[in-house]
């Protein structure tokens, strides 16, 4: 266990005590998030990032261990352990060496190898490999013919003990770390057409070469999906010379039999060896790729969660399409459906007149603020027929484009049905755009987080581990805001610290059954919510007209003695933090509080102290307050309306490992390479910009066929 944590710290560059008192909170069963925002002393103040990457690896490191012990038991039963066997195994740090370390002991399926040495060629493969001077193989192999064991000719002996050697040279670790690090640092990745006359999305992988170390995931993920689609062959290129000779400098001692060693080399290099290198540096390569694109799809995913929401605003969710009709909903301000239809505006009806008719009268009867139009088929169309709208309205309105990526997962989920029995799957649609744009967060947890539609390949990469790391992804989120317990869904409810589903739906019929939970406390009279999943959701869970104005903030219930002691040394109670001028004076004094000493007066942690501190000067504080807010607007942009040089303000919809797209408001958001982000050097994308920021940008290139628009953010 001291290797684990002594490995993990020095990986993440943090203190081997956090380590240790982390490994041992995520033994106990404690949560990410409870961990990060409430056992800060004993982490010594790790982020909720950096103690999931401490997870993951403490799970490799772990299964690396267990892997180690099975390869232990298994060699030595064979009664092949050696101190150098063991040595090696201690040493090796990753999955990959100790399977390279167990290659020779593995129990094969029937090979060249494995039948020769069925025929008892074994020993004559040993005699070749001595290379004593003045031994004549012909008469060693003679010795050998046996018609019983199908052993018939000389040559059939030789080529025997050939396989035997060749396999062996095949399974020897030290060779394969060899040809390993050469081919590292000197292969390239080949890419050709299959069919180069024909026109694919893979046009510039069609004559594409580039170095294994520095090839970038993206295009790795690209060429993956560009052979799998049979648009492109992949190859490994290889310095085979350079290879073959490093292992004939550790095979051949001297020239007895070095016609037939090389030859030997030669084939273990081509049957063997070369195909499972090939495998490994793609798989290697591969995992890396997906593991970034993971990285960026959470990063982008976590941005869209945390978008500001916008509050005390009446909303119709527009839908666009063509035929079918677009798609109306008119949601108040709690998020509460008020009324539904449909109208024509765009091809094939085109019935302009009769939707501009019904829309006003909707805005009239409901005192509508925004549109939010989603962002899929026809959205320009759409989008052009309400800023017109909008102009001929009584109070002024305006609109904002919404990501519908899977909002048509959502309408045909199983959750929606629960919601909206009565409500036709076409219409849930643009129920779920209008409440994004309320609540993003709120709305988002209900579809799956690879459905959010923000990163790059995501339905290429390991579902498994996607599926992972978006749903830390998504607690995290969930947990910095904190949940109103009152009127959250259980979908909200289910990523809370210490809930699932089961918890979540005995939540929300508990208060359908007793009408508003009123305390934290209450929580424990919920079915199936014990003390281990109080401790861990309760400091999350947000109660307002409670009995309690702490259980409106994130002070965590076994900190409120010291809360109400903070409180009283300031000369205050806890109900003042409802009086807004009380709240202002104790916000003035909390302000100037020396932590260091009030921790020890009241005996808790600094760290502790501090969040106590932060969230009592702001109690009910939502952060994504914080967050840019989505822009709103009148007029519509069309592509031709582009000029070179003219400079927009427009909303970062995704992040990538080569840049961002940016909506700018015609119908395709533009990209702003990673070359175009800053006057200096930009290693990664999401250093500058994060998924909702609001940039300012200048048009750089307009390609009116592809309906592509290039942009810089070097103003």
């Amino acid at each position: 266990m001291d290797k684990i944590i002594q490995t993990i710290a020095t990986e993440l560059n943090i203190k081997y005590s956090s380590v240790e008192n982390t490994i041992k909170l995520i033994d106990e069963g404690n949560t990410i998030p409870f961990i990060a925002r409430y056992r800060k002393e004993v982490t010594g103040g790790l982020s909720d990032e950096i103690l999931r990457s401490l997870g993951e690896r403490l799970t490799y490191l772990r299964n690396l261990e267990t892997r180690k012990q099975e390869v232990t038991k298994s060699i030595e039963e064979q009664g092949k352990l050696t101190e150098e066997i063991i040595k090696d195994l201690e040493n090796a740090i990753t999955l990959a060496e100790v399977e390279d370390i167990y290659r020779p002991y593995k129990q094969k399926k029937r090979t060249r190898a494995t039948i020769a040495k069925e025929k008892g060629l074994e020993e004559l493969a040993n005699i070749i490999i001595e290379q004593k001077e003045g031994t004549n193989i012909e008469d060693e192999a003679k010795k050998f013919i046996s018609e019983e064991k199908g052993v018939n000719t000389i040559e059939e002996a030789i080529q025997g003990a050939k396989d035997i050697i060749a396999e062996n040279i095949s399974d020897e670790p030290e060779y394969r770390k060899k040809i390993k690090s050469i081919c590292y640092r000197e292969a390239q990745i080949s890419t050709k057409a299959t069919n180069p006359d024909q026109k694919t999305n893979y046009d510039m992988y069609y004559d594409f070469i580039e170095n294994v170390n520095k090839i970038p995931s993206h295009r790795i993920l690209a060429i993956n999906r560009g052979e799998k689609e049979e648009a492109l062959k992949v190859k490994v290129e290889k310095p085979e010379e350079k290879i073959l000779q490093v292992i004939s400098k550790r095979v051949i001692k001297n020239n007895t039999f070095s016609n037939i060693l090389e030859d030997t080399i030669k084939d273990s290099w081509d049957r063997l060896i070369e195909p499972s290198i090939d495998r490994e540096i793609r798989s290697d390569l591969t995992e890396k790729a997906e593991e970034q694109a993971i990285k960026v799809f959470g990063k982008n995913a976590k941005q869209l969660l945390l978008g500001a929401p916008l509050k005390n605003l009446t909303v119709i969710g527009f839908d666009p399409a063509y035929r079918t009709g677009c798609k109306i909903a008119v949601i108040d301000d709690t998020g509460k459906l008020l009324e539904t239809t449909t109208v024509y505006p765009t091809e094939p009806q085109n019935d302009i007149e009769g939707a501009t008719k019904v829309l006003l009268e909707l805005i009239e009867k409901y005192n509508v603020n925004m549109f939010a139009i989603g962002n899929g088929t026809a959205s320009r169309e759409s989008e052009m027929f309400v800023a017109e709208l909008i102009k001929k309205a009584k109070h002024p309105v305006h609109y904002a484009i919404v990501s519908e990526a899977g909002a048509s997962v959502y309408s045909a989920s199983k959750l929606a049905t629960e919601e909206y029995p009565d409500i036709n799957v076409s219409l849930r649609g643009a129920i779920s755009i209008a409440r994004r744009l309320q609540d993003p967060l709120a709305e988002l947890v209900k579809i799956e987080p690879k459905a959010i539609g923000v990163g790059q390949y995501q339905h290429d990469v390991n579902q498994k581990r996607l599926e992972e790391s978006l749903t830390g992804v998504v607690e995290d989120a969930v947990n910095k805001v904190g949940v109103d317990i009152n009127i959250a869904t259980p979908s909200l409810l289910s990523y809370v610290s210490g809930l699932n589903k089961t918890i979540s739906k005995n939540i929300v019929k508990y208060r359908d059954e007793h009408g508003k939970i009123k305390s934290r406390k209450e929580l424990l009279k919920v079915p199936k919510l014990g003390k281990v999943a109080y401790e861990q959701c309760a400091g999350f869970i947000r109660i307002y007209d409670g009995e309690n104005p702490l259980e409106v903030t994130g002070v965590h219930p076994e900190s409120y003695e010291v809360a109400i002691n903070l409180l009283e040394k300031l000369g205050y109670d806890v109900k003042q933090l409802i009086n807004p001028e009380s709240l202002k004076e104790i916000k003035e004094k909390l302000a100037k509080i020396n932590v260091a000493k009030t921790a020890q007066e009241l005996n808790v942690g600094e760290m502790t102290l501090q969040d106590i501190i932060n969230e009592l000067s702001k109690p009910g504080r939502d952060p994504r307050e914080e967050m840019p807010k989505p822009i709103l607007r009148q007029d519509v942009l069309k592509l031709e309306d582009l000029k070179e040089g003219m400079i927009l303000t427009g909303t970062v919809r995704n992040v990538i490992d080569f840049g961002a797209f940016v909506d700018i408001g015609v119908k395709h958001d533009g990209l702003v390479h990673i070359s175009e982000m800053s006057q200096g050097f930009v290693k990664n994308p999401s250093d500058v910009v994060s998924v909702g920021d609001i940039v300012k940008v200048k048009v750089i290139g307009i390609d009116q066929e592809r309906q592509k628009v290039k942009l810089s953010m070097k103003i």
